[in-house]
């Protein structure tokens, strides 16, 4: 199971720390992927940091801005997002494929385990 938390309303500029952690499995085993799905829009697969966190992806309308990171002690996965910008206004999920390295291209269809989301709002 996966539940994220840390959304919010922040103004445009400011910042927020996404969680997503996993229970009943051990984090460690799985890359981990976050995604975002604006009202009326279709979901969409921003970022991605391997099992080991040996090396993350970000799409580039994030990038620069957002950083995915992990903590497998706490079975857990962050998104630092920074320089918030009201088109980041979204439901935020984190997902996994159970597998071990990130995917080339992160389709919503090759994840099988998500979370309920965590609403983020963005203010101009």
């Amino acid at each position: 199971q996966l539940v994220e938390s840390g959304g919010g309303l922040v103004q445009t500029g400011g910042s927020l720390t996404l969680s997503c952690v996993l229970s009943g499995a051990a984090l460690h085993h799985y890359a981990m992927s976050w995604f975002r799905q604006a009202a009326g829009k279709q979901r969409e697969g921003m970022s991605c940091i391997t099992s080991t966190g040996s090396a993350m992806y970000y799409i580039d309308s994030v990038k620069g801005r957002f950083t995915i990171s992990r903590d497998n002690d706490r079975n857990t996965v962050f998104l630092q997002m920074n320089d918030l910008k009201p088109e980041d206004t979204a439901v935020y999920y984190c997902a996994t494929d159970w597998g071990v390295w990130c995917r080339t291209r992160l389709a919503v269809g090759d994840y099988t385990a998500w979370g309920q989301g965590t609403q983020v709002n963005v203010s101009s």
